[in-house]
């Protein structure tokens, strides 16, 4: 079944739909909101409050996005709520490294790794969250605009702002060589 087809039926209380929907979807969720936190057991909680809300609010899905960026969106909201209530909540947590062994994390070394990851959490969410969707995901900028509620401009200024702050952050950690050192 394609995804249109198990979203008009999870709406209508198919519940083998809607898992089917969650199943083909958790992977990206995950994968996004681990990226966000940085904290494995954090990204958990909020992966969990995320398919709460959906599964609670699924009828007032419209599908004229996928059923991922509206998880996404969700879970943007869920990760807001979180940093409101638990301001003193340490984000980058030793243990990360231990659940995301993938190829990009065998690429890097686990200095660089830890360098670049801390660069990424050191910007604002707003920042991280087009950063993240942007160059980790892939989605267009109508795309994380629809995601973010917010105009295509800000979604370029934000990532642009993301970019500058990143080079700048990973050239003081000597992650990138400076332009100034390269001439």
């Amino acid at each position: 079944m394609d995804e249109k087809r198990l979203i008009e039926e999870a709406k209508k209380g198919n519940k083998e739909a809607l898992y089917k929907l969650i199943e083909n979807n958790l992977n990206i969720l995950s994968g996004f909101v681990t990226k966000m936190a940085q904290d494995y057991h954090f990204a958990q909680d909020v992966v969990q409050e995320t398919l709460l809300r959906a599964i609670m609010n699924i009828d007032k899905f419209s599908p004229d996005a996928k059923f991922s960026t509206w998880l996404i969106k969700i879970s943007i909201n869920v990760y807001k709520d979180f940093l409101r209530k638990n301001k003193r909540y340490i984000y980058l947590d030793e243990s990360y490294k231990d659940y995301m062994q993938d190829v990009e994390h065998v690429a890097i070394s686990n200095s660089e790794y830890k360098d670049i990851c801390s660069s990424i959490l050191s910007l604002d969410y707003k920042f991280r969250a087009v950063f993240i969707l942007k160059h980790f995901y892939g989605y267009k900028y109508k795309e994380i605009a629809k995601i973010l509620n917010c105009p295509v401009g800000t979604v370029r200024s934000r990532l642009h702002f993301a970019i500058k702050f990143l080079i700048k952050e990973l050239e003081k950690k000597g992650v990138l060589e400076s332009e100034s050192k390269k001439e």
